[in-house]
């Protein structure tokens, strides 16, 4: 699933920028960091939420987005070995094209960081329709009720009244939450298949019942990409790495193939372990008791209670901890944003436990209004999927500016054929995107336009008051980002995902395409000079975690 750096990378630097890492992680440390982040609250439902979206041809989704993965992670395998720094994700842009991209990709990066503690909400409510006390909380569409957005509302406070307590034991995964999270979905995979699989399930109904629109649409808007999403946790940790060279590649493919595998086999026993009678009226009206919780109703209708009874404590434990992870994690990217001066210092602010309070409240306020818009577990994950692969489309544009720019600066790991995978891997970002639909990216332009407001007018306000830390915007070297910004949104506007459907299925993939070949190569002609970038990266502040 989609991740924020939580464990900060042992690495100090000086105002010069040089750093001092203790590189004592191998391999398997690197693999652990990553599966442990893929292996998340998303397979709770994003095999159900796929079959109903492309039919057993979900199966082929979840390859597609493996492999529009694989190519985002090999540029990010380079990029973090150049630049072993926590949060690099949101920091590449800044290095490339100033200060400008660096507050708007920065404030992508708080976004999706924002959204994952209220997804959470939503999958622990759903999973507890099991129990009598807790089935009023959702609609039969899947959509919170009056009284289960009280109870979002009070979870997310309960995220945020630990924060303030500074528990640091909940706040951080560990090696036994690990296993937990990745021994569950085994368990499910073998023992519901035993006995419980019926291949007629796959062709009955037709294999691709909505055909090659349903199979990319489930990509982006089922959860496949957020569950996929994590890889880059090894990446955070290239400055540790005792041979980033050979490692980090190894590791983030290693991941992602580990991660594809338990999710491709969850998919396949989830469609082959359905009675009949569930999917009689077609794929999308997929419908048995307990379905709010798929995994666990399915284990009720085949006769393993034991094993339901597991699957609920799971989906209660596992987003439960996630949450309060990323309620964490949102607001230390509020505070980086403030101590590089594109939010006010109030956001960098921390009480006698070191918490940043005011960013944890904002981070509440945020998660209670995410509740409106977005009142069911799909529809949010759309938006975050967006908003994850808008911040991530920002490296393939940064690679592709330091192997021109910079070709000498030191890299312990070289991508092979980088600079045809840098310009495929930005294309295959802006169709995941594209694919998650007008309906959600309508949204994320109103969200977009919020960020500027707030982060733009405050960098008028700092630079008008003469503040020692106000951002250079660099408006020259990122010129490209507002055509990007707004020719995504009338591609999407006018194409058939959810858009007047002007552009047919296949030639709107093809603007897709061309457009962003566009934006990659007008990114690479204008973005900042040599010398700029070098400054950049010496100036640019790497935040410490507030001590938490």
């Amino acid at each position: 699933m989609v991740n924020v750096d939580h464990a900060a990378p042992d690495v100090t630097r000086s105002e010069t920028g040089d750093t001092s890492l203790r590189r004592n992680v191998g391999l398997i440390g690197l693999m652990w960091a990553s599966v442990g982040s893929i292996i998340g609250s998303g397979w709770l439902y994003g095999a159900e939420k796929a079959v109903t979206t492309a039919g057993p041809a979900a199966i082929i989704s979840w390859l597609i987005g493996t492999v529009a993965i694989v190519l985002l992670a090999l540029v990010h395998a380079e990029l973090g070995g150049m630049f072993p720094v926590a949060g690099g994700t949101a920091r590449y842009p800044h290095y490339a094209f100033g200060g400008l991209a660096g507050m708007s990709f920065g404030w992508f990066s708080w976004l999706q960081a924002a959204t994952v503690a209220p997804i959470e909400v939503e999958a622990m409510i759903g999973y507890a329709g099991h129990w009598k006390f807790a089935q009023g909380f959702l609609h039969a569409n899947g959509t919170l009720t009056t009284s289960g957005f009280l109870v979002a509302v009070l979870l997310m406070a309960v995220f945020v009244a630990v924060n303030f307590f500074g528990v640091r034991v909940l706040a951080h995964t560990n090696s036994a939450a690990t296993w937990w999270k990745i021994a569950v979905p085994l368990i499910a995979i073998f023992v519901i298949a035993i006995g419980n699989f019926h291949p007629h399930n796959f062709t009955s109904h037709g294999f691709a019942p909505f055909g090659a629109k349903g199979v990319l649409g489930a990509i982006s808007g089922s959860g496949i990409i957020f569950a996929l999403l994590g890889f880059e946790q090894a990446i955070q940790l290239a400055g540790e790495s005792r041979n980033p060279k050979r490692d980090l590649p190894r590791a983030t493919l290693g991941s992602v193939a580990i991660g594809a595998v338990i999710y491709v086999a969850l998919q396949v026993v989830f469609i082959g372990a359905l009675p009949v009678s569930t999917f009689a009226h077609g794929w999308d009206k997929l419908d048995f008791p307990g379905i709010s919780g798929p995994w666990a109703g399915l284990a009720t209708l085949v006769g393993l209670g034991w094993l339901s009874a597991v699957l609920y404590i799971d989906a209660v434990i596992s987003p439960g901890g996630t949450g309060l992870i990323y309620t964490t994690a949102t607001s230390r990217v509020s505070y980086g944003l403030s101590k590089n001066g594109y939010a006010p210092k109030l956001f960098a602010k921390t009480d006698s436990r070191g918490v940043p309070w005011f960013g944890l409240i904002i981070s509440f306020v945020t998660g209670v209004v995410c509740f409106l818009p977005f009142p069911d577990w799909q529809t949010l994950v759309s938006f975050i999927t967006s908003a994850s692969v808008l911040m991530y489309a920002g490296a393939p544009l940064a690679y592709g500016v330091f192997a021109d720019r910079i070709p000498d600066h030191e890299r312990p790991y070289r991508l092979p054929g980088g600079k045809l995978i840098s310009p495929l891997s930005f294309i295959v970002a802006n169709l995941i995107i594209y694919w998650a639909g007008w309906d959600t990216l309508w949204r994320l332009g109103i969200a977009i336009v919020l960020g500027y407001a707030l982060l733009g007018g405050y960098a008028l306000y700092a630079r008008g008051k003469n503040l020692p830390d106000a951002p250079r915007m660099d408006f020259k070297s990122a010129q490209w980002l507002l055509p990007y910004l707004v020719g995504m949104g009338l591609i999407s506007w006018q194409g058939g995902f959810g858009g007047q459907a002007h552009l047919g299925l296949w030639w709107d993939m093809v603007v897709v395409a061309a457009f962003s070949l566009v934006i990659y190569y007008w990114a690479k002609a204008t973005a900042s000079q040599p010398e700029a970038i070098k400054r950049s990266i010496d100036e640019v502040v790497v935040v410490d975690t507030p001590a938490h």
